[in-house]
């Protein structure tokens, strides 16, 4: 999984804990000298000028491995993966360095490339925690690699920033929206956890397309923190979830009246037997927890009725719940 990092203003001090950390490896270098850590610095910062109005020029992003895929992930894969997640998140033509650590039990890259790319254009950053996602997870299906079964798997104590918030806004909104009957009360019950709740309407209209959270000076939308959350989704768990709780449980007893108007409704009935009471009685019961003696057939049926065992009495008795 990619972390991406705030941008930020100082190479010299993204570099340094790149390159610095015990054990780091350098595995690629474009476009900087990575043998003197002050000669790399110092090439980043000569790019920049090409720019000199953008303040936040330092890319960083970690590339984050599961301790069950370390076995098999050598340091050239490893490097191939990042290159193709560079390639799909449009990281390109411009001065990059990639740095293995190795200070943790699961494998992990860190990448920082200068923002102001060889031609002196910004390499943009929006959207780019949205793709950072589906890009991460789509070349881990295709490496073959682990993956994390949801949310609720992730280590939240290692999550900083963005990437913390957004876990927590997870959690939360899961939470609370198990227990309310609306999403004006779960807007409410959020409001209570510090949460604000935003709907995106249609230009000029009531229609909700699309919803939002903010904790903090963080903003994320429905989707964005999970696809569960979106307005769509999230509105119709509550709703299905309300209905379901509103509706009654039946008893044997009712089960049975309807089933017989049922019945009466679409005149069904058994050869030999007035009506169809027996089967009927017979399949509820199979049913339900006292259906645990095999059915009698029509012939058994009315063997047990001529020799006067008790038994049509009672069934026709049991019929008048």
């Amino acid at each position: 999984m990619g972390k991406i990092v705030k941008s930020g203003k100082s190479f010299k001090g993204c570099v340094e804990y790149c390159m610095l950390k015990n054990k780091a490896e350098v595995l690629h270098a474009e476009g900087v000298r990575a043998e003197d850590i002050r000669q790399t610095i110092a090439d980043f910062n000569m790019q920049r000028k090409l720019n000199p109005g953008l303040g936040q020029a330092v890319g960083h992003i970690a590339l984050n491995f599961s301790p069950e895929d370390a076995p098999k992930l050598t340091n050239e894969r490893m490097l191939t993966i990042a290159q193709e997640y560079l390639q799909r998140m449009k990281i390109g033509d411009t001065q990059m360095l990639i740095v293995k650590h190795n200070d943790t039990k699961h494998p992990h890259l860190h990448i920082v490339y200068n923002r102001v790319d060889y031609a002196g254009k910004t390499i943009s950053d929006s959207m780019q925690r949205w793709q950072n996602v589906k890009i991460s997870k789509s070349l881990t299906l295709k490496q073959g690699l682990h993956l994390s079964q949801g949310k609720e798997h992730v280590n939240r104590q290692q999550l900083k920033g963005p990437d913390k918030v957004k876990y927590e806004l997870f959690d939360t909104i899961k939470t609370v929206s198990q227990k309310v009957r609306s999403m004006d009360e779960l807007q409410q019950q959020l409001k209570k956890q510090g949460i604000g709740m935003q709907y995106k309407y249609k230009s000029g209209t009531q229609e909700v397309q699309g919803i939002s959270f903010t904790k903090g000076q963080y903003k994320f939308k429905g989707s964005e923190i999970d696809r569960s959350l979106s307005y769509g989704r999230l509105s119709a768990f509550i709703s299905q979830r309300v209905a379901q709780e509103q509706r009654p449980r039946q008893s044997l007893a009712d089960q049975l009246r309807e089933r017989m108007r049922e019945n009466s409704q679409q005149h069904v009935s058994t050869p030999g037997i007035k009506g169809s009471r027996p089967s009927l009685l017979g399949t509820l019961l199979e049913e339900s927890h006292f259906g645990n003696q095999p059915a009698m057939d029509d012939s058994q049926f009315r063997r047990k009725k001529k020799k006067g065992r008790g038994y049509s009495q009672d069934h026709e008795s049991s019929m008048h719940l």
